[in-house]
Formats: C-alpha cells, structure tokens, sequence
C-alpha cells in the first residue's frame, strides 16, 4: 500500500522542497541504521547491515510518497471542518450500535454472487478468465458518508482474474495493493502464472474498491485510501465484503475447497480482517501489512503538530482501531499464519504497523528481507517464502515433484 504525505498548509507545498526531501529523507534513514546496527539493541527485527542498496530501497519508498502526493492533495482546514463533523457522527453511529467495542458486528457476512459473469480472455496456456458480478454492498442504514460513498458507481461492480485447473484444486486468492488492480501488473507482481503451473493452484485475483475498472468517472480527489476517513472505512467494508464473496462463490463451486490468501500491503491490510471475520481458511499470507489504516495515513500525513487538521485524525483513531484487524480475533489456524515484511520499509513502519498484528497474531512464522516497503517484489527470499508458506499450511502438497518444479521456476 502507498500512502502520501500531505501538505503543512493550505497552499501548495515548496517545489524544491518536495523533490529534495526523498533524498534527505533516506540519508537520514541511512545513518540511522548504522546507528541501530552498531548499537545491537535487543530487538524481534532482524539487524541488516546498512548498505547503499538498502539506501536506494528506502529511497524508492520516499519518491513513492512523493509521487502519490500527486494523487492525493490534502484539502484546506475549511474542508477538514466538514470532515469533523461526519467522523463526530460516525463515531457516535458506530458507539450506539456497539461497533466500536465488539468490530464483528460491522462487518456483514455477503451471500455468494448468483449472476455471474464469465469471460476467458488470451489463448493457449496463457488464456485466463476474468469475472465479474454485482458487488451488492450498500453502508448500513443511517451510516454518515454512505450516500456519497453510494455515488461511485464504479463500485458496484466487483472484478477478479482468475487462472484455474479443470480438475478441484486449492484455491489461492490474492489480494492486492494500492494503486494496483490491473491484469498484467497483478498476476505479475504475485507470480499467479507461477502459482497455477507450478504449485497447482487455482488463483483468482479480486479488484479492491477504487481500482483497476472501478477507479473511473470518480471526482477529483475521491481515493482509497484518502484523507476522506468515512471513505476509507467504507472502502475497507467494501474491500472485506467482496474478498468475501469471491470466497463464497468458490465454496458454492466446490464445497470442499481449501482456500487461502496470499496479499500485499493494502490488500494485506483487507486479508487480515477477512481471516479474522472467515471460518475455514487454510492460509494467510500478509506481505507489508499495515495494522491501522487511519494510524498509517496520519503519520504520512506531514501535518505539524498544531496544524487544526490533526483533529480530524485525533477524532478518527477510534473508527480506525474498529476497522483495525488488531480489533479482531484472527480465525485462520495458528499453522496458516504467515507474515513478510522489509527491515528497510518507509510506507509501513515495521515496528509501528507490522510488529504489531504479528504480535496481535500470535507471533506467528515472519519472514524479513533486505528491502523497502516497494522492494519486495524482487526480492527472491519473498518467492520462496510464499512457496514455503504455502507447503507448510498444507494448501499445496510438497513432495519431490514440487521441489524439481521450485528448482526450475
């Protein structure tokens, strides 16, 4: 997931400043962790020794704040006053019905999708199918923000690619980050063809809300994740409710399926919740994921400490910690619990967002690599992890055979 840093007031940000400050920031980060390294502080993240390539991560993840700040432009402190009096209403909604205090309630189990659709797209053994049904996911009755929400009717729709074997398989759903939920970068960036060939596995990649088909004709500024915090939990609703669906609709298709999930980033952040609200699930696999949204947004959020607009997040950390997966009880087998993460990460802060649903889980099996938040796609240590993950959960079945495919891959 990439969020952005905002502005420190209404007006546009310093031109120079905002290209230098990757680059400050990052040498900062640099000698920070020869500091950490030198020191050996006890402490459950691995030491990496600081190197110019873990620089050049950290300063990968920077411009990739910077980038997005493009994207997502903080408004005025008028606009920010509007936005305090929706997250006063909704945390009082939610507080009347009980949400803030037992999270469960909020999310509503969806029924498995009827009509739909169908359609294989390449040829040879590179054809692969994409779906697509009625999302059927409306805010509850009352709930602030929900007719604005309702107004992106790109949303409606739920989307998913889906590579998947003649024969029963495994099911592997794949959930992916922000700025992603296309078909070429999805299956690229999670190695789906692999997953299918090699390891056997059906894959289906679902589309989060505001990506990929359904990010068009939105109005300037509608993001998810955003500043609009009653669109961020909607957002999230949405996320967990389609994921969801995708799960029931494969169940209706083979009812003994084992099904796991395999995520990055904002959709690690989407699959912790599902596996804490889904019974049956034989794995989840969480790469960089945040622990609390709203948390994450507002230390990116380059907001001084008397800035008004820092009320809107103070306000909101309780809607946050109830569409937090550190609120909720994850339901997926001790076995089944997978964590990856980068020493090096800029976006989400290991000690900050990752420790903490390790923790929260149980402190299950996590895997480290030498990278930033964006490097974990060409960090090989990630693709063996995954396959190794896979294995142990018992969702692929390992033998001889499987270690000659890996050998080969």
């Amino acid at each position: 997931m990439t969020v952005t840093e905002g502005k420190q007031s209404g007006g546009n940000r310093n031109p120079l400043g905002t290209i230098v400050s990757p680059f400050t920031k990052a040498g900062s980060y640099y000698a920070r962790s020869w500091g950490t390294y030198l020191g050996r502080s006890q402490t459950e993240i691995p030491k990496a020794r600081p190197t110019l390539s873990l620089a050049s991560h950290a300063l990968r993840d920077e411009l990739v704040l910077v980038g997005l700040l493009l994207r997502r432009q903080l408004s005025d402190p008028a606009a920010y006053e509007r936005m305090n009096a929706e997250v006063c209403d909704a945390t009082s909604f939610y507080r009347k019905r009980g949400w803030l205090k037992k999270p469960a309630g909020f999310f509503a189990a969806p029924p498995a999708p009827r009509d739909v659709s169908i359609r294989s797209f390449g040829k040879g053994n590179r054809a692969h199918e994409r779906m697509s049904f009625d999302s059927g996911y409306a805010p509850h009755p009352g709930e602030p923000g929900a007719e604005r929400w309702m107004s992106y009717s790109a949303n409606n729709r739920e989307y998913a690619m889906m590579l998947r074997h003649s024969e029963p398989r495994p099911w592997l759903v794949c959930v992916h980050g922000t700025e992603m939920g296309r078909a070429g970068l999805d299956l690229t960036i999670f190695r789906a063809w692999h997953l299918h060939e090699n390891l056997g596995l059906n894959v289906i990649l679902p589309v989060l809300p505001m990506h990929g088909p359904r990010g068009k004709d939105l109005p300037k500024g509608a993001v998810f994740p955003g500043e609009n915090f009653l669109d961020d939990v909607h957002g999230t609703a949405q996320a967990v409710w389609d994921v969801r669906r995708v799960i029931a609709w494969i169940r209706a298709q083979q009812p003994d399926a084992k099904i796991g999930l395999n995520s990055i980033s904002l959709g690690a952040y989407v699959a912790a919740l599902v596996a804490s609200l889904d019974d049956d699930l034989t794995c989840a696999i969480l790469g960089v994921p945040p622990a609390d949204l709203i948390a994450l947004l507002g230390r990116h959020s380059g907001l001084s400490k008397d800035d008004p607009r820092r009320t809107t997040l103070e306000l909101a950390e309780p809607i946050g910690r109830m569409v937090s997966p550190l609120s909720l009880e994850p339901k997926v087998p001790q076995r089944g619990r997978f964590i990856y993460a980068g020493v090096a990460d800029r976006i989400v802060h290991p000690r900050q967002q990752v420790m903490q649903l390790w923790e929260h889980w149980g402190k299950p099996d996590i895997g480290w690599y030498h990278g930033g938040h964006t490097g974990f796609y060409e960090a090989r240590p990630v693709a063996r992890y995954v396959e190794a993950a896979l294995v142990q959960s018992g969702l692929v079945e390992g033998g001889p055979d499987l270690r000659k495919k890996l050998k080969r891959a």
